[in-house]
């Protein structure tokens, strides 16, 4: 488990029920680059995630609140500078329309905790034909052999 687990009582990768809690008390459990990202809807720079180019087996769960969002069989070298999937969990993920910097994009957010995750878009591989193009800092990855 990542450090951002070790002090957030609200983490876990079994439990389904929606946290609601205020930003304020997010902030006082999560690092300050998480928090950015997950819950001010900031962006980690192009290729500097830790799962950019990353390629092993196992899950992929949100670090806010360990719910599961992806599994690694889903994941694709998309070049785009972000870790990219395409297919999510249904479960997992929710979205919303995101009309930011001038752009008209779709959101991903986590369907437990509410935190952003990254954006959907439709330039995928088959046999979605879409692209979740994540953010690193909002991705906890567990190995099979850890599941």
């Amino acid at each position: 488990m990542q450090n951002e687990a070790k002090n957030n009582p609200y983490y876990s990768r079994t439990d389904r029920t929606a946290v609601n809690i205020s930003n304020e008390e997010w902030k006082k459990i999560l690092s300050p680059e998480l928090y950015a990202v997950a819950r001010e809807a900031a962006t980690e720079r192009a290729f500097t995630g830790k799962y950019n180019e990353f390629d092993e087996l196992g899950e992929y769960y949100c670090a806010v609140c360990g719910n599961h969002l992806f599994r690694s069989t889903e994941k694709f070298s998309s070049s785009c500078g972000w870790p990219s999937f395409f297919e999510a969990d249904k479960e997992g993920v929710y979205y919303k329309r995101d009309i930011t910097y001038g752009m008209d994009r779709v959101e991903v957010l986590c369907k437990r905790c509410d935190s952003h995750l990254g954006h959907v878009f439709d330039d995928g591989p088959k046999p979605t034909g879409l692209r979740y193009c994540m953010n690193s800092v909002s991705l906890e990855f567990v190995p099979d052999d850890q599941i």
